[in-house]
């Protein structure tokens, strides 16, 4: 792993592609990756020449995870009305084509973090998505796709995927289920979607209206066990932003100064330790898509300003620039 050399940098992966049009009044946030880009960009954190556009994941990449089957009726529409309503987005060659180009957009990312020690793709995160269906707005699981194309490639060999959702990661802990290299951490709303969870190998569920305290005191309880149980080669950050109060899927109760807190505390815990971050969106659902991009805004601010505190020589390992 290479540290990023003086004037530090945030690598993206994004494509024009990752919005596609929706039937009006639909409850997922689809203009909230190029308001992402535009904040970002406004706010110096990316330059242009900071963004790297994904081609389409393969599919015998996706093969690695998803079944045959599943594809094949992704790639022909085939998909049934029962299995269009578990998804919650209407097929369209232009969703596949979406899905696809995020997939890819999550393997660029951690190939860039694994060089200059955190990336992000401004998608991804799809924890939902089985190996043989989707639902909960996620189609394809690019996390899993992304370990097993780098792990094939001799990239990395283990891997920690930190899922700060407010929905437990249950597609995610089923592609993993029986991958001893591969660590699934996931803190969530207890009463909250999905109903039946698949066990991850840590799981934290917090009650309704937990707040920033009560979140932080259980993230710096039980990260620290997720990072000792994996010492990975590579993180995947899913920085779900639904557990700001007033998120209309989420029932929890933070602040955006307990959001910023978290993220400061996450990233900076992780890369002290020397891990590569791969920062990958999640769910969020503001009052509109505008708004929830300024929440995803903040990890990749606060990424950025570890990085920066790290070249100037001091941070302790919560991420807080340590003083003589």
């Amino acid at each position: 792993m290479s540290t990023p050399v003086a004037g530090s940098r945030l690598r993206v992966a994004y494509s024009a592609g990752y919005t596609v049009p929706l039937p009006e009044g639909h409850r997922f946030p689809m203009g909230k990756f190029l308001a992402l880009r535009q904040i970002l960009e406004r706010d110096g954190i990316i330059r242009p020449e900071d963004v790297v556009e994904p081609e389409e994941a393969a599919w015998e990449d996706l093969a690695l995870v998803h079944t045959r089957a599943y594809l094949y009726k992704l790639r022909h529409g085939t998909l049934g009305r029962a299995e269009e309503r578990r998804l919650g987005l209407p097929w369209s060659p232009a969703l596949v084509r979406r899905s696809r180009l995020a997939v890819r957009g999550t393997v660029n990312a951690a190939w860039m973090a694994l060089e200059d020690g955190v990336a992000a793709n401004l998608a991804g995160g799809t924890h939902h998505a089985f190996p043989d269906h989707g639902e909960g707005f996620c189609v394809l699981n690019d996390v899993g796709v992304a370990v097993r194309v780098l792990r094939r490639g001799g990239w990395i060999r283990r891997a920690l995927v930190v899922d700060l959702d407010v929905h437990q990661g249950n597609g995610t802990a089923a592609v993993f289920a029986d991958d001893p290299d591969t660590f699934t951490f996931s803190m969530h709303g207890a009463g909250n979607y999905p109903f039946r969870p698949i066990p991850s190998d840590l799981d934290v569920a917090l009650p309704d209206g937990a707040g920033d305290d009560e979140y932080e005191e259980a993230l710096r309880r039980f990260l620290p066990e997720a990072v000792t149980r994996s010492r990975p080669d590579l993180v995947f950050y899913l920085g779900g932003v639904d557990v700001v109060a007033g998120d209309r899927f989420g029932r929890l109760a933070l602040s955006r100064t307990g959001l910023e807190r978290r993220d400061r505390w996450v990233i900076g815990t992780l890369r002290g330790e020397g891990f590569p971050v791969t920062l990958l969106l999640s769910g969020g659902y503001a009052a509109t898509p505008r708004r929830t991009a300024e929440l995803h805004a903040i990890a990749h601010r606060t990424a950025l300003e570890v990085e920066v505190r790290r070249e100037d020589g001091g941070v302790r390992s919560d991420g807080v620039r340590a003083t003589a």
